[in-house]
């Protein structure tokens, strides 16, 4: 202990404290000082929630995973130029949303370090990336989930596209969060109205249908194409160089077009392949003006040139994204894809679920059947999920009766859902059992697809 205090920073740091150089934090900070500090870091509104919202129960364990002691969030919001994002070339639109990317984050670090030289404590989470990706894909990899966050910061409210949208800048924003250690003198609501038109043009646009008119939304078939060189989709990139017997095997599988594309997301940052939804949104004040004086030179201008651009659209197979676009888009290039998500764990497997279930799937091929699963082995869960009418039900236990039992060995048949092993084998194995008819399986598993 004397080494550490003969030490010529220890002896310093005392001596500011002794007389009195060294301030305390503040133990509130003032809504309206820290607004203006915002500001002037570079955020175009901001707003401020405290941590214990009801509203946001579910992420005051999250947050603290990276960050302990937290009491209140700051939200902001950062503008896009709207002509590049509409733009059908979609490098114009990536380059609006990285270089955005680049100065949201900015803005969290230049509010960060002022607050730490009055020794508030705060933490600023990546505005996109980079996440968690140890937590890939069983887990969410997010540190601070922005969306609810704005919402409850009275920073918008989310469209039928699932993008907050600013009752002044419409959509074409990017959001930040700061969270902080002190107190905040006076909190935001939400405000009292949704900016969203429901206009539906987000509808119109989207080429793999994954935004529905009723308000449902495809996460497969967004993920599937619009973060084709994300995540799974440069997973699914890896296996099939992998998987190619030789050069001339690869070109085959993946186009030229393609591979320039990935090297370009791999040296620039991963670009988006649509991101349609954004563009064509008329909302917010500052956008709505020419939408007001026409609609028709609006659709003639922004949604049409993106509907009707040649393009590969990328899908799962015998999806709901499939049948979209060879309906709705024909002059558009339809290839099949994997996803890359592979559950691993039982709750994986239960958020997975409604992630890629095919609605049209399963009502066209009516299916209607109750599914009673009971894993063994390294997770021993019990599950009953009810497919009917195009619906997904899925309830911890066993209930009702069902139409067929799937008794499965968890590590098995994650392998054999991931297509890393045929049936055949866990079923003679009985690793996997089935009492019921097989094709009720098989039903179930194109309702799926990955």
């Amino acid at each position: 202990m004397a080494k550490i205090d003969s030490h010529p920073n220890v002896i310093e740091v005392r001596r500011r404290t002794a007389e009195g150089e060294t301030q305390p934090p503040p133990e509130v900070l003032d809504a309206e000082w820290l607004r203006e500090l915002c500001r002037r870091a570079g955020a175009q509104d901001v707003g401020f929630v405290e941590i214990e919202r009801a509203e946001l129960a579910g992420e005051r364990e999250e947050i603290a995973r990276s960050f302990t002691g937290a009491r209140a969030l700051i939200s902001f919001v950062c503008t896009m130029n709207q002509e590049n994002v509409r733009s059908p070339s979609r490098s114009a639109s990536n380059l609006e949303f990285h270089l955005t990317n680049h100065d949201t984050n900015e803005v969290s670090r230049r509010i960060v370090y002022e607050l730490q030289q009055l020794g508030v404590r705060a933490f600023n989470g990546a505005v996109g990336f980079p996440m968690e990706m140890d937590r890939f894909p069983s887990e969410r990899i997010w540190t601070v989930a922005h969306k609810p966050i704005a919402v409850e910061a009275g920073l918008g409210h989310i469209g039928i596209h699932r993008n907050v949208i600013h009752p002044k800048f419409g959509n074409f924003i990017l959001l930040g969060t700061v969270v902080v250690d002190t107190p905040v003198s006076a909190y935001d609501r939400p405000i009292d109205y949704n900016p969203c038109l429901e206009c539906k043009l987000c509808v119109a646009a989207c080429p793999t249908g994954a935004i529905n008119p009723d308000g449902r939304f495809d996460f497969s078939a967004c993920y599937t194409h619009n973060y084709r060189e994300f995540l799974g989709g440069f997973e699914n990139w890896v296996e099939q160089i992998v998987e190619s017997r030789d050069a001339k095997d690869y070109r085959r599988r993946v186009s030229e077009p393609e591979s320039a594309s990935m090297w370009q997301s791999l040296g620039f940052g991963p670009n988006y392949k649509a991101a349609y939804c954004v563009s064509v949104c008329p909302a917010g004040e500052d956008v709505l003006g020419p939408y007001l004086d026409s609609r028709k030179t609006h659709l003639a201008e922004v949604v049409k040139p993106l509907q009707n651009k040649v393009e590969t659209v990328y899908v799962l197979a015998e999806s709901d994204a499939e049948a979209h676009v060879v309906k709705r888009f024909p002059h558009k290039r339809v290839k099949r894809v994997g996803s890359g998500l592979r559950a691993r764990t039982v709750d994986g497997f239960i958020a997975g679920l409604p992630l890629l279930f095919q609605r049209e799937v399963a009502k066209a091929r009516g299916l209607d059947a109750t599914y009673h699963f009971t894993f063994t082995g390294a997770e021993e869960r019990e599950l009953t999920i009810v497919i009917s009418g195009g619906e997904l039900t899925i309830t911890k236990g066993l209930h009702g009766d069902p139409d067929i039992r799937v008794r499965a060995d968890t590590r098995t048949w994650f392998e054999f859902v991931a297509g890393e092993r045929s049936i055949v084998w866990p079923l003679l194995s009985r690793r996997i059992r089935l009492a019921g008819p097989p094709r009720l399986l098989t039903a179930f598993a194109r309702c799926f697809p990955r």
